[in-house]
């Protein structure tokens, strides 16, 4: 947690920083960069004479990003290059990896200044329960290209605001969602149809562990594989249970902790006797489960839509001629029918309110929101990552192996279409989110609130504690902490 001090040492730092300005020059910084070109997307040049122009101090911007930038350390200060000849913001976008939590969180109590955040909306609620981020409606409201429905729709807005209905995000990227993703190939191969309900799940999950549908004779192929509880929603669909926080009557719930999770532990239980589950599924990372997927050891992982393209695409890479073929697949049916499926949380950039230069920041962002941000986050860096010639772009052997995903695969702006389309598969998976995807409302306390249930679940689905008492002991845990009513 944030040290409690924090936003008031905010204040007192942003209040000292305003009152040398003033005293320095008679204005704020930011009626001082007045003069500064609005962001276009093109490399922006400070107005006024050219004696002021000589003297202005060039445009610099300190970030913290998770996913966006290059996929190596060489290209990623490629890419930090690229973004300044494209803008005249010269960037330095700090990529912690890991948990980014556990970087940042520590970094701004601290003190640490940023101009820009990329963050998603759980993380962005605890910045705001501490009082630190900027509210950024006026300034939404202000941009010709920040409000236009074209760049992004209006209804998607109501996505990332915040308990005093302030937006304090704006998108870095379309969100997708997570899905069981399953080799199709092997379906065909083995003339399964597509699961519709837990049953169905089961059937098809036993006939990859028994019929040997890699063809390499051996008995190290199972049928399912996850990274610990990440993501086991399209299972849960089939009892109708949806992760994350539910109200009801005004009350908290995590349905995971309740008796209709019973049956889903239960079948987990079974597919990990039968030695269908992939018995290292509960300490799995997502790295390894997808490292299972690609190399033909599991017939289904559960993972994001934009990966279905991404593993479609790199066997495709390392041969032209594979049958490899991954989908995504509907989750399991309800008992009433409904299908849940998990939506990701809104990706957004935030600024800080000590943030140094908030007036380039939102210069950044625009410029990230238009046709040339666009190509940056999807198909990376000209000349790194593609190649322009007579109008006519194509990919180098370098962009082909990232998968036109440098933080930002799918957009939102409809002004700008990807040259290359989508990966195989992915187009079919977004439709499934757009259909049946919701968000899920997690929280600040949400990190205490995963290790109960993960304590207790992972004993369930490994038969090691009986489905019934584990939930039964998450609900009194949980209780006990306050983290539900």
């Amino acid at each position: 947690m944030l040290k409690k001090g924090l936003k008031s040492s905010l204040a007192v730092a942003l209040s000292s920083i305003l009152l040398l300005t003033a005293a320095a020059c008679g204005s704020t910084s930011e009626e001082k960069a007045e003069g500064s070109a609005p962001a276009s997307g093109s490399p922006s040049t400070a107005g006024g004479s050219t004696a002021e122009t000589k003297a202005a101090k060039p445009k610099e911007l300190r970030m913290m990003v998770g996913v966006i930038g290059g996929k190596t350390p060489e290209e990623h200060t490629l890419f930090e290059k690229e973004v300044e000849r494209l803008t005249g913001i010269k960037v330095k976008m700090e990529k912690p990896g890991g948990n980014m939590n556990d970087k940042l969180l520590p970094a701004i109590s601290s003190g640490e200044k940023y101009d820009l955040i990329q963050v998603d909306k759980p993380l962005m609620e605890i910045l705001f329960d501490q009082g630190v981020l900027m509210p950024l409606d006026d300034k939404i409201r202000a941009s010709s290209v920040l409000s236009d429905p074209a760049v992004f729709p209006a209804n998607e807005w109501k996505q990332v605001k915040l308990k005093d209905g302030k937006r304090y995000g704006i998108f870095t990227k379309f969100q997708g969602g997570t899905m069981p993703t399953v080799r199709q190939d092997w379906m065909e191969k083995l003339s399964l149809k597509e699961p519709k309900t837990l049953d169905d799940y089961y059937q098809v999950l036993k006939a990859f562990k028994e019929k040997d549908p890699d063809g390499n004779g051996k008995d190290d192929t199972y049928g399912l594989t996850t990274a610990g509880l990440y993501e086991i929603q399209g299972f849960m669909s089939g009892a109708g249970v949806k992760a994350g926080y539910v109200m009801k009557e005004g009350k908290r719930t995590v349905p995971y902790a309740t008796e209709a999770a019973v049956p889903v532990f239960e079948w987990f239980a079974k597919l990990y006797k039968e030695g269908i589950l992939d018995p290292n599924f509960a300490t799995n990372d997502s790295g390894k489960m997808r490292d299972l997927f690609l190399t033909d050891r599991v017939g289904m992982v559960t993972y994001w839509d934009a990966w279905v393209g991404m593993f479609n695409n790199t066997r495709l890479q390392k041969d032209p001629a594979t049958t490899f073929k991954a989908k995504g697949l509907t989750p399991a049916e309800g008992p009433d029918g409904k299908i849940i499926m998990r939506r990701g949380d809104p990706n957004v950039w935030v600024i800080p309110v000590n943030a140094p230069d908030p007036k380039t920041a939102m210069e950044f962002i625009e410029f990230w929101s238009t046709e040339k941000g666009n190509v940056l986050g999807t198909l990376g860096i000209e000349g790194q990552d593609y190649t322009v010639k007579d109008g006519k772009v194509e990919l180098t052997q370098t962009g082909k192996e990232h998968s036109m995903d440098h933080g930002s695969p799918f957009v939102y702006n409809t002004k700008w279409k990807n040259p290359f389309g989508l990966l195989p598969g992915v187009k079919e998976a977004q439709e499934l989110v757009l259909k049946h995807g919701t968000l899920e409302t997690t929280g600040s306390s949400w990190k205490e609130v995963e290790k109960i249930l993960n304590n207790y679940a992972l004993q369930a689905m490994q038969g090691k504690l009986p489905a019934a008492e584990a939930v039964k002991k998450m609900d009194q845990e949980l209780r006990a902490a306050k983290l539900i009513d």
